[in-house]
């Protein structure tokens, strides 16, 4: 690897000693990535040294510029940061800590339990990490929502001679990420914004695990992003730290468009001569070439997690004094801005402390009864709209389906974001749901309260953006519409089978299917209050009954999860019939049909599994008395995960088989979603466990 474009010696000394600190960390772990922090680390260097507005020593400052690794695997060139600047820790409530967030024993154990440098960058494990990355292609995603972030806070909050937000986004990609589909939608949406506060920072190596990127990557980056409407600076030499600052210059003197620089470098050893072709990541080295490797550095000392002297002072008289001047500039700056605009300022730090305002929830609806019924989604729309006004950081919008799932802002100041107009809070993704996933997670890593909308089938291509908010747990919020084959004659290819037993089975992401309009005005409660954990609302395009709560159960059952809807008075229930969404309706039905036979039913709505698995053991045995083994469970959706309420010995009538196209009417006589049909199941349970109150 050349070195030769490196002039100063201090400056080699402290990129050497990233370099070192990856191969030392990686072969004691006997695990992990060298190839890219060897090879990025002047680019990291000079990015950190010379122009990050970042202040080690409060890394949750809210101007801060960002910095993602997009390419997580390489998550020792951050983590040689982390250490080398100083970066302090970070409380959960972002209060600050005279602790470093990585020490060297930290880097020792790299990759082993209890590490604060885990294999991939984790988000809160780590301060400084600014949103969970390894999966290729999610971090220059997510850096299009936190540079859409700044320009909305900007709009919202700046006033003359108070340039509150203005930071810059920086995110540094590989290979991997460009050929992931999400970076494709990510860079389109960026370039249509003209989000000239975004810099991609492109490792244009040419390997990828299997070897040459030619094997299957031959597309003209530069021109694919010239024409996405993204300016383009080249770097031929990694290594030269002059191009890499003319570069940076560039990037922030760009004022129309993002920035998008191709750096050309090798993957390798620093060996002269010797790339290492086996894969992008080059893993652990033998003591020979890494002893070659450093050697070629002009390293010379043998041993092992070694920091030479002056390395870490001379990050702190660069990045470190400079970080804490705008900070302190910026503090300041807040404090005057307090005294000027008192309820702005009040409203800023709300946002920033995830609070929500005083009547937040004053006027979510009430419905009244009403067998005709209205959609859930419509429903939704309306309790979104009276949260939203009173509410001003929660933002969104969807993947084309806004009207259709009524997710856009009507009310009057709402507006729309676009490249001209930064603080409206109507987003348009376009048919982009991935992305559209990814850019939510950055939103809300930036401390909105963003929501995004969808089908509930293309839940799928949101999952990857899906699991990693409720892996970083943030709380986004996801709306989903069409949510079963009650949207009939769309067919099999709209609608959900499989879908809500995919979104129950991922950790930390709670989902929540109402009955009727008045458990969503319910569930927007619980959504709300949500300050760590991401929430799928899952709702229906056709009209349910909106439950008369005079002759049933209050709504605000929905709050412990899972609730009794209705009882047979005098007496235990025979039978119980569980479900959540349209289907509550066919089981209340079902249920006068039973009372006037003599059959002592109860009916139990449970639209949030996750919250009532969080209720104490007696209320969730009071609801579902575990001795009461006849039991049916109604769901037009897969019947997967429903044993665990049912039991070995219930019935779980629901999807076993994808939907049809055909009127709905048509479709739930076709499927056996009728009252017929859930009588007759409930009388066979019956049948089948007679003695179930013997032992009481």
């Amino acid at each position: 690897m050349p070195t030769q474009s490196i002039d100063t010696s201090l400056d080699l000394t402290c990129i050497n000693t990233i370099r070192a600190l990856t191969v030392d960390a990686v072969n004691a772990a006997q695990s992990g990535h060298t190839g890219t922090p060897i090879a990025m680390a002047p680019v990291a260097y000079t990015l950190w040294q010379e122009f990050l507005r970042f202040d080690p020593e409060d890394p949750a400052w809210p101007n801060r510029d960002r910095f993602i690794l997009s390419v997580g695997h390489a998550s020792m060139l951050l983590y040689s940061l982390f250490y080398l600047c100083g970066v302090k820790a970070v409380r959960r409530m972002g209060e600050r800590s005279s602790q470093l967030t990585v020490t060297l024993d930290d880097i020792r154990n790299f990759r082993h339990l209890g590490s604060h440098c885990s294999g991939h960058p984790e988000y809160e494990l780590t301060a400084g990490v600014e949103t969970t990355t390894g999966a290729l292609g999610q971090g220059v995603a997510n850096s299009v929502g936190m540079a859409i972030a700044a320009q909305w806070l900007g709009a919202r909050f700046n006033r003359p001679g108070f340039p509150l937000f203005d930071y810059r986004t920086y995110a540094l990609c590989g290979d991997g990420c460009l050929m992931e589909g999400v970076s494709a939608e990510a860079a389109s949406l960026a370039g249509h914004l003209k989000l000239s506060n975004l810099c991609w920072i492109y490792d244009n190596n040419h390997v990828t695990n299997e070897g040459r990127t030619s094997l299957a990557f031959s597309e003209d980056v530069e021109h694919r992003f010239l024409a996405q409407g993204w300016r383009v600076v080249r770097v031929a030499d990694a290594n030269n730290l002059e191009l890499l600052g003319q570069a940076f210059t560039t990037a922030g003197q760009t004022a129309d468009r993002p920035t998008l620089i191709i750096i050309d470098s090798h993957i390798g050893w620093g060996v002269p001569g010797k790339q290492d072709t086996r894969a992008a990541h080059a893993g652990p080295l033998t003591l020979r070439e890494a002893n070659m490797a450093k050697a070629a550095w002009g390293w010379h000392d043998e041993r092992e997690f070694f920091v030479p002297e002056g390395v870490r002072e001379h990050f702190a008289r660069d990045i470190g004094r400079r970080g804490a001047a705008l900070r302190n500039a910026w503090m300041e700056m807040l404090d005057r801005y307090t005294e000027q605009y008192p309820e702005a300022a009040a409203e800023l730090h709300a946002l920033l402390h995830g609070e929500l305002p005083e009547g937040w929830d004053a006027t979510l609806p009430t419905f009244a009864a009403d067998p005709e019924g209205i959609a859930t989604s419509e429903a939704s729309g309306i309790a979104l709209n009276k949260v939203a006004e009173r509410v001003p950081w929660l933002l969104g919008g969807s993947a084309d389906l806004g009207t259709s799932i009524r997710t856009r802002l009507c009310f009057p100041g709402a507006g729309d974001f676009d490249a001209n107009h930064r603080a409206g809070r109507n987003f348009h993704f376009g048919v982009r749901e991935h992305v559209m996933g990814a850019i939510l997670n950055g939103l809300a890593l930036s401390g909105l309260r963003p929501f995004g909308s969808g089908y509930l089938i293309f839940s799928d291509y949101m999952r990857g953006a899906m699991r990693m908010s409720s892996l970083m747990e943030i709380p986004v919020i996801h709306i989903f519409g069409h949510d079963s084959i009650g949207l009939g004659q769309d067919g099999p290819t709209h609608q959900p089978v499989e879908q809500l037993a995919s979104l129950r089975a991922t950790p930390h992401l709670m989902t929540i299917r109402p009955a009727d309009a008045n458990e969503v005005s319910a569930a927007w409660r619980i959504v709300m209050g949500q300050r760590h954990q991401p929430v799928a609302l899952v709702l229906s395009k056709q009209a349910i009954p909106v439950i008369d709560r005079k002759q049933y159960a209050p709504a605000e059952g929905l709050l412990r999860g899972a609730y009794i809807l209705a009882d047979t008075p005098g007496g235990r229930p025979d039978v119980l019939l569980l479900a959540t969404g349209s289907e509550v309706a066919l089981c209340l039905e079902t249920f006068e049909v039973l009372r006037r036979d003599g059959v002592r039913a109860r009916v139990v709505s449970m639209p949030c599994w996750d919250l009532f698995e969080h209720q104490s053991a007696q209320y969730r045995d009071n609801v579902l008395p575990p001795a009461v083994t006849a039991r049916v469970s109604v769901e037009a959706a897969s019947t997967f995960g429903w044993s665990r309420y049912v039991g070995l010995r219930g019935c779980s009538l629901g999807m076993e088989t994808f939907g049809a196209s055909g009127p709905l009417k048509e479709l739930r006589g076709w499927f056996g979603f009728t009252v017929e049909h859930i009588a007759t199941e409930a009388r066979n349970q019956i049948a089948k466990n007679p003695a179930q109150w013997a032992n009481l």
